[in-house]
Order: structure tokens, then sequence, then C-alpha cells
């Protein structure tokens, strides 16, 4: 992979194990994928959910042009910024996924975004969210020196509804706060671990939310 950034060479940097992970992850999302006739992966990174994910169509996006590698065979790849999804017609997109994108988004780009998300989004459409949630990791929010924005569970549902969508789940605390934590790597480990009422260390909250 090609990338120009430092972000992904000092802090979001290439894992073996990660891709493993995200499949028992993509399992559990899967779920709530109701419309697969294309799923749109927003901020897509190395692409370990859209890779994973099965769909009649597949896109990935992200600003950084050398993830286009990272894809499987047959997924479109869009490089730009999620704010401008313009290359997509209305109505066209049955879920969208987006896994820690928003934090990383100024305040005032929000709206822009989640209208942007709403446009292409499908009547009763979903848009899945994985992303840190604030209230339960307040000094850890801003060890990745890239999140300006702030989220908890409350706040983002709200905003949510304020832009159309309606929340269909909401899970305070998902998953642990990055992948250097000690989440375990194991694939069975980690399917106990998302099917567990308890979750040790779970600062990521999880969002299901549809377009009203």
């Amino acid at each position: 992979m090609t990338t120009t950034s430092g972000y992904f060479k000092a802090r979001f940097t290439p894992d073996p194990r990660r891709a493993a992970v995200w499949r028992e992850i993509t399992r559990y999302v899967s779920r709530d994928c109701r419309d697969r006739s294309c799923i749109l992966d927003l901020g897509c990174g190395y692409g370990d959910f859209i890779n994973s994910i099965e769909a009649d169509r597949r896109i990935a996006m992200d600003r950084e042009e050398g993830l286009r590698e990272c894809l499987a065979p047959g997924i479109t790849f869009l490089c730009g910024d999620c704010a401008d999804l313009s290359m997509l017609a209305d109505d066209s997109v049955g879920t969208v996924f987006a896994s820690n994108l928003l934090e990383h988004i100024a305040r005032d780009k929000v709206p822009v975004v989640l209208g942007e998300i709403r446009r292409v989004l499908r009547a009763e459409g979903r848009l899945i969210l994985i992303q840190p949630n604030y209230r339960l990791c307040p000094t850890r929010y801003f060890d990745d020196y890239t999140h300006v924005t702030l989220f908890t569970d409350v706040s983002l549902c709200d905003w949510l509804r304020a832009e159309g969508f309606g929340i269909r789940r909401c899970i305070p605390g998902f998953l642990p706060f990055s992948m250097k934590s000690r989440f375990p790597k194991h694939p069975l480990l980690v399917r106990l671990y998302l099917h567990s009422p308890v979750r040790p260390m779970a600062r990521q909250m999880y969002i299901v939310a549809e377009r009203s």
C-alpha cells in the first residue's frame, strides 16, 4: 500500500491481526445490514469491513488513494471527501457503514456529511456507526490527535434524529477504544466478546440509524 499520510504510519499502522478481528465484527454488524443491494463504507481504511461483508454491490470511500490496493476484487473505490457524495445518485445505497469517522470531522461539517448520507440512502436505508463514546473514554479520547469533535451515545443519537434519522439500536459500550488495547484478537474470543452482555474495556459505541 502506498500512502502519503503520516497518520497511517504513526497511529493507524497495518496490523495482520486486524482482518481476523474485523471478520467477526462484520459477522455481528451484518445482522443489521437489512438492505445489501449496495453497501457504502465511508472512511474505509484498510478495507477490513467492506472486504468481509457480502453485498450485491460494494463501494469503499477514503481520502487516501493508496488504500485502493487493500480492497478485494469487485469493490468500487472512491477517493474523496465524505462530505461530497455527488458521484452517487439519490436513493442509491441500501446501507452506509462508518467506523471511527465522525470524530475526525469538524463540527460544522457533520450536518453536511449526514445530509449526504441521508440523500444517497434509500427509504428506510440504514446508517451503521462504530466510534468512540466520549462519555466512556474522556481521558483517552484525544490520544488520537486527529479527533476534533466530541460525541457521546446520547448526543450522537440526538444529532442523528435532528438530521432525519430514526434510531434502531444503540449500544453505548460495544468495543474497546482501539486495536492497541488488550482487546482479544483470536476470532472465537472476539465472537464471544461481541455477544457477551458484559464487555470489559468497551469504550466505543454502536449505533444503527434508519432514514426516516
